[in-house]
């Protein structure tokens, strides 16, 4: 079996599904990870943004308040280092801005 290595035949090249080459490699799937992890940020902004609206969070209103413009900035400065566009996470980015719209109008 000195031909083979890893499976595969000396001087073949790994294919993805169906036969065909993979594509993108390690950078996308770097990409996939930031995405991934931009889309778990803002699962947890849009908890936070929920819990402002629930009476037994009342007390700590002002904490959850400087946790969501905290989590705000920090989603915004990813998305700037990492160059994401608009389009290019799941639904809850739109969960994510609806919210945004809601507690701009609950502070004012």
């Amino acid at each position: 079996m000195d031909y083979m290595r890893n499976g595969h035949h000396h001087g073949e090249r790994r294919r993805g599904r169906e036969g065909s080459p993979s594509r993108g490699g390690a950078k996308t799937f770097r990409r996939g990870r930031v995405i991934a992890f931009l889309e778990t940020l803002q699962v947890k902004r849009a908890t936070i943004a929920d819990q402002l609206k629930k009476p037994e969070f009342q007390s700590i209103e002002q904490i959850l308040i400087g946790e969501l413009k905290a989590i705000d900035l920090v989603i915004d400065e990813y998305k700037n280092l990492f160059e994401i566009q608009e389009g290019e996470t799941s639904a809850t980015e739109s969960a994510s801005a609806e919210h945004t719209e809601e507690g701009e109008n609950e502070e004012h």
